[in-house]
């Protein structure tokens, strides 16, 4: 039990070291961008490769579904306000995701970061 306790305390950044936390921020992260921003400025939480993907992702995300529905708002006069829980359960995949503990894949987005070097 303590064994359990001890590991997730330390973390340095390893490459194994992915706590049920760590998995929490990330998942949270895609529904509140703020959390990744949070991520992105700390130093510890930054050097851990799996909160930095999913930090850098989800922010990119957000940009992307709030610019989405602005011109779709703009463009229906409106229509696309109504509209908005719709966006905001686009969000919840990729956390549930996250929260599993998998590296997700967003078809266009996720080669863009890769290929910026971002992560």
């Amino acid at each position: 039990m303590s064994d359990q306790m001890g590991s997730g305390t330390g973390g340095s950044g390893g490459s194994g070291g992915m706590d049920s936390n760590d998995k929490l921020l990330a998942a949270l992260s895609y529904p509140i961008p703020v959390i990744g921003i949070v991520i992105l400025l700390s130093d510890t939480m930054k050097a851990k490769p799996f909160l930095k993907f999913h930090a850098v992702q989800s922010i990119l995300f957000n940009v992307a579904i709030y610019v989405i529905y602005f011109v779709v708002s703009f463009v229906t006069i409106g229509f696309g306000a109504i509209c908005f829980p719709l966006f905001f359960l686009a969000t919840l995949w990729p956390a549930y995701k996250a929260y599993q503990g998998e590296m997700v894949e967003i078809p266009v987005l996720t080669n863009f970061i890769k290929n910026q070097g971002w992560v």
